[in-house]
């Protein structure tokens, strides 16, 4: 079974956030990125298999402090040697998909091949709405949102999706007009001799005619793409049209089943290949303390934060509306938290209903303290997977 980890780079714990203001304290910013690069090492050395970003700005409140994943991803990968690198993921709607197909490309040089990508289409209002509005007024559509804003945004990540993969596989882009973007501009003048001597993409009379975008990756044909985070059919049916690793976030059995019979379905591959999970990650000596740690970490980030955008709703039984209990959380392995032994359990859990083929571990650098996440990195590599028979490189188990 693969194993990766997915990181919400967030400043400050609880007590710290609840002063406010958390993102504008240069202090934790440096803490963050002292930990994460001990953390980074670390899982580098017990071999998991990638590790990867989110993009959001302006966090004043000191979650999710990611606004440049690339960046990130090249500042842990010049500290390691083999795990790779990626975003979950860039925000396409509000990108320039050339520059976004560049810096990827860089990065998988710069990391000797190693990187990932990640594309998501954006849901938060405050940034998508401010960074979208240079090229087309994109705004940010929430998970449950179906209407007009929902559809631009949609049509945006695609336009800009394919315009992305086109970057990276074709030698030249030309005559593309789109509802977004229009390459080359029309009438575009190019005067250097040295164009027509040793490059391509300019006529007869000096006007242009094509662009060529590089560096092209040095993964073929594109570095692996990845979709965080997949709930809906839609999601999952055009992830598996596209090869796309489809990432389900804890939801409920039965929609979990019905995500996985939708992507099998559209890819005609083996139940559960294409997809992975994501899942809360704390080892601790005990139960109790590894509770209480994920009760002021990830379970009060999604009272203050997460709920309000609507990322409870996976949770629901489809047919009587019934949330999951906390104790049905953590019994139903929708979460890895708790000792050695009840972890071990979780994961036989998800393997019962599950085929586990890929699982991202979802980590805090602030919320959960730095001495949590290390031994919870080292217990799951080297306790827990021994005792289930399971590697780090392992296929579906």
């Amino acid at each position: 079974m693969k194993t990766s980890l997915f990181y919400l780079p967030d400043v400050g714990n609880r007590w710290e956030r609840e002063e406010g203001m958390a993102g504008m304290r240069p202090g934790l910013y440096q803490r963050m990125l002292a930990n994460l690069s001990e953390q980074a090492k670390l899982a580098d050395r017990l071999g998991y298999n990638s590790i990867s970003f989110t993009e959001h700005h302006f966090h004043i409140e000191g979650f999710e402090m990611s606004n440049n994943p690339v960046l990130l991803n090249l500042y842990i990968a010049m500290q390691t040697e083999r795990i790779r690198v990626g975003q979950l993921g860039i925000v396409l709607p509000a990108a320039n998909p050339l520059r976004v197909a560049e810096d990827i490309a860089m990065l998988d040089h710069m990391t000797g091949g190693r990187a990932n990508a990640g594309f998501a289409r954006g849901y938060q209002r405050r940034w998508v709405d401010v960074m979208g509005q240079h090229a087309h007024g994109v705004h940010g559509a929430l998970p449950d949102q179906h209407d007009a804003i929902d559809q631009a945004n949609r049509d945006a990540f695609e336009e800009n999706y394919r315009l992305v993969k086109r970057a990276w596989t074709e030698e030249m882009i030309e005559g593309y007009e789109g509802k977004l973007w229009q390459i080359p501009i029309p009438s575009t003048g190019w005067p250097p001799r040295a164009t027509k001597e040793m490059g391509k993409g300019v006529g007869e009379d000096g006007v242009l005619t094509a662009i060529g975008v590089v560096p092209k990756p040095v993964q073929k044909p594109h570095p692996p793409i990845f979709q965080p985070f997949a709930t809906s059919e839609r999601s999952m049916r055009w992830c598996a049209d596209e090869g796309i690793v489809a990432i389900v976030p804890p939801v409920h059995q039965k929609l979990e089943n019905q995500l996985l019979d939708v992507y099998a379905h559209q890819s005609g591959k083996t139940r559960g290949e294409g997809v992975a999970f994501l899942r809360d990650l704390i080892i601790c000596d005990t139960d109790e303390e590894a509770r209480q740690i994920w009760e002021d970490s990830s379970r009060w980030a999604a009272e203050k934060w997460f709920v309000d955008f609507g990322f409870r709703q996976g949770m629901k039984d489809p047919d009587t509306g019934a949330f999951l209990s906390v104790e049905e959380v953590l019994t139903g392995g929708y979460a890895l938290v708790g000792s050695e032994d009840t972890v071990c359990r979780q994961l036989e859990t998800m393997a019962q209903r599950l085929p586990l083929n890929w699982l991202f571990c979802w980590m805090f650098t602030g919320l959960v303290p730095h001495d949590v996440n290390m031994r919870s990195l080292e217990r799951l590599a080297t306790k827990v997977y021994p005792r289930l028979g399971l590697r780090m490189s392992d296929g579906v188990w």
